[in-house]
């Protein structure tokens, strides 16, 4: 695949998870849709949303419930893109959706593969290829980025690093819809610095595009940690997200 195949592929899938067209990712003008449900959506999208604002650079595409329109139009209508998704000028949204019971909840940078740079990193330890058979063991705190357990039947490729037999990093990744899969990484406190997160997620990268699917790579802005993961990787970003939730929901992941 070529990176122009990869951010196509990428923005298909955005434009159903937005009830929107692919186009509309890359026009100068914002973009406001009514969010639908969708059966190819990626698996842990809870659809329809009530508001969700998604830019791959150009521009907002903005999905919402009808109720919602008119507030979140003038929203991205009124400050620049990049201003909408950050402090102070995101209070102007939350503090709209609060009074009816809602609040700004995820805020996501998404990383996609850039071929010119994606290569097998180096590593000291013995890889090994993984699928979901070899996960079930492994629904542990120590694996919870590189593995889900609430969605197992997603998790359906993986590279472990191993020492002296002894899994000491993971990196794996959920079929969250037909031509994306989702990596994350783990790797046990004693042996991070070493280059192993990056190895893992540049090997896994390299596995899932041989099997024809694009690798995708999230983490939040300010988990700079995982932002240099990715970077190391080979990956480079791709579009941001963020996402309103009901205020019960967010005040249940704060507990």
């Amino acid at each position: 695949m070529t990176n122009e195949m990869i951010r196509q592929i990428a923005m298909q899938q955005s434009a159903i998870d937005s009830n929107c067209a692919v186009e509309d990712f890359t026009r100068n003008e914002n973009v406001i849709t009514i969010s639908k449900e969708n059966k190819d959506a990626r698996k842990y999208l809870k659809l329809p949303h009530v508001c969700d604002l998604t830019s791959y650079g150009d521009n907002i595409v903005a999905t919402v419930s009808e109720e919602y329109k008119e507030i979140v139009e003038q929203y991205i209508n009124k400050y620049s893109v990049a201003h909408c998704f950050e402090t102070p000028n995101m209070h102007v949204l939350n503090d709209a959706f609060q009074r009816a019971g809602y609040r700004v909840c995820f805020m996501a940078e998404y990383f996609l593969p850039d071929v010119r740079h994606l290569q097998a990193l180096p590593c000291e330890y013995e890889f090994k290829v993984l699928v979901q058979e070899d996960f079930k063991e492994l629904y542990k705190p120590e694996w919870s980025n590189a593995l889900c357990e609430m969605r197992k039947e997603l998790d359906v490729l993986g590279v472990g690093a191993y020492d002296n037999g002894e899994l000491i990093g993971l990196a794996a990744c959920s079929a969250d819809c037909e031509t994306m899969w989702q990596i994350g990484v783990d790797v046990l406190p004693a042996y991070r610095r070493k280059g192993i997160a990056s190895a893992l997620t540049s090997r896994l990268a390299i596995e899932i595009l041989e099997r024809g699917k694009v690798p995708f790579y999230c983490c939040a802005w300010s988990n700079v940690k995982s932002a240099r993961n990715a970077i190391r990787s080979g990956f480079r970003p791709a579009w941001i997200q963020m996402t309103v939730k009901p205020a019960s929901f967010v005040d249940e992941m704060n507990q």
